[in-house]
């Protein structure tokens, strides 16, 4: 589905990734784990378009990274993206407006099942509900790749087994996720592919039962091995 080669990016003469190479397969659940500044989300961005690559390359299908792979990715960021006069009703309706594939009914369960109302205003949001309206707009498009960038930031502990539970919902249809994170604990039970990232470099990866059985060691054990300084 996605092939990178070689991929870096450059930012003022700091790389933020370095010589990334990998293949992103159709229909599985990725964990792209480290610590904030491991290059992450910039990998998320230049798979969204939103960012170039200083050097390497990028294929979607066969195809470039570009304006039509943009109505296949949906990218949620961590920086938050709605203006202040915005209502939830109102992210649905800008949501709908960019993304043909965007489903005004998926949206609005999804915003029943988040303990949001339509009626609320974005801005007045506490962290945890911020979160939840992002991830919400995102998983209510029908994309093929959902990029999802630290998904868990900001909700409580007691939510966050029921945000996992919607985020595998969408993983319906041969639909593919790559979730980055650094809680790892509420990720291992669900993911078929663990990615880690250290320093922009990917420093294991493969799929998550054969890393457990060949290192002899859970994906949190590893994640605090590798992270250990």
């Amino acid at each position: 589905m996605l092939v990178c080669r070689g991929l870096e990016k450059k930012y003022l003469g700091k790389t933020a990734v370095r010589d990334i190479s990998l293949t992103i397969e159709e229909g599985k659940i990725y964990a792209l784990l480290g610590p904030n500044g491991s290059g992450k989300t910039t990998w998320m961005k230049m798979v969204a378009g939103l960012v170039s690559p200083t050097s390497g390359s990028m294929e979607y299908k066969g195809g470039p990274i570009g304006k039509e792979t943009k109505k296949k990715i949906a990218y949620m960021s961590t920086e938050p993206f709605f203006y202040n006069y915005m209502t939830v009703k109102d992210v649905g309706k800008y949501y709908a407006d960019f993304f043909e594939d965007f489903r005004m009914d998926k949206y609005e369960e999804l915003i029943a099942r988040m303990d949001l109302r339509m009626t609320d205003k974005a801005k007045n949001l506490s962290s945890g509900l911020a979160a939840k309206l992002k991830l919400a707009a995102t998983l209510a498009r029908k994309a093929e790749l959902y990029l999802l960038d630290e998904p868990l930031n900001g909700i409580d502990i007691i939510a966050r087994e029921h945000i996992v539970n919607t985020v595998l919902e969408a993983a319906t249809d041969n639909a593919t996720i790559v979730m980055s994170s650094h809680l790892v604990d509420e990720l291992e039970k669900i993911i078929d592919h663990a990615i880690f990232v250290k320093e922009g470099n990917i420093v294991l990866s493969g799929d998550a039962e054969e890393i457990r059985q060949e290192r002899g060691k859970s994906i949190v054990d590893l994640y605090k091995e590798i992270y250990a300084y």
